[in-house]
């Protein structure tokens, strides 16, 4: 048997570490962002998710009542210090494969889950790609908002001229939205990377948040400019792996990558 004072150091030291564990995993928690690309029915390379798997994790976050946000929605709630609600998350997808208008696009509406595509200006159109009418459709449909992700998909760091940066920053905004007839504020860095001086570009461009992987400076989660998404690929068609992925703490088991 224990003294009495005994098992109150004990259980003080207990309760102490507790209250530490707890105030760290509240400092790491980050609003998960998921990033996808293509959704088709067969799975057949690392950038594409089974509209079967799709339909599975909308319906789970369904089910267990995430509070999915627009991105804008996400973004303002960061920049003005608001609470954020329980169990957030944001839905992403990039380049603007047509499959995300054939198979992601008709699942969203029948779980009625908002989500961003950012798109691939001088792409659009491909046969493997969103065409214009497409993307009008999705962006009245109050479901599907747009964003830019450049006019031909460099990867920006590496891109020495600021004439070609701006272009490719700049540019791709004003061609999206002469054709949404709406403001853009949102960009994608392609391949998810970034620097100081491409960052400031965007915010120079007048977009109000970007989303990214990696970068040269390592930023705080706060920073609305360096927003990390987490990938989701085939492999996440375990509900379990899918459930810590997007549980915010995510971050802290997977190495940050920097160029």
């Amino acid at each position: 048997m224990l003294r009495p004072k005994r098992r109150i150091i004990i259980s003080g030291l207990i309760l102490i570490t507790v209250l530490l564990v707890a105030g760290f995993m509240r400092q790491q928690y980050v609003v998960p962002i998921i990033m996808y690309h293509s959704v088709n029915p067969r799975a057949e390379d690392r950038l594409t998710v089974s509209a079967k798997t799709f339909e599975r994790q909308m319906a789970f976050l369904k089910r267990n009542h995430y509070n999915v946000l627009n991105l804008q929605e996400l973004v303002n709630l960061i920049k003005e210090k608001k609470k954020i609600p329980y169990h957030a998350i944001a839905i992403t997808l990039d380049d603007g494969y047509k499959d995300n208008y054939d198979y992601a696009f008709p699942i969203l509406k029948k779980y009625n889950l908002p989500a961003i595509i950012f798109i691939i200006i001088n792409e659009v159109g491909w046969s493997n790609r969103l065409n214009w009418n497409e993307i009008k459709i999705m962006d009245d449909s109050g479901i599907i908002t747009f964003g830019s992700h450049t006019l031909d998909h460099p990867y920006l760091p590496d891109v020495k001229s600021d004439e070609e940066l701006k272009r490719q920053i700049f540019d791709s905004k004003k061609i999206l939205e002469e054709k949404l007839g709406e403001k853009v504020n949102m960009f994608c860095y392609p391949v998810g990377g970034f620097n100081a001086r491409v960052r400031q570009l965007v915010i120079d461009a007048g977009y109000k948040a970007a989303v990214a992987l990696k970068s040269t400076v390592r930023y705080p989660a706060s920073d609305v400019f360096s927003l990390r998404r987490i990938k989701i690929s085939e492999k996440d068609n375990n509900l379990l792996l899918f459930w810590v992925k997007i549980s915010g703490f995510y971050n802290i088991f997977r190495k940050a990558k920097y160029k």
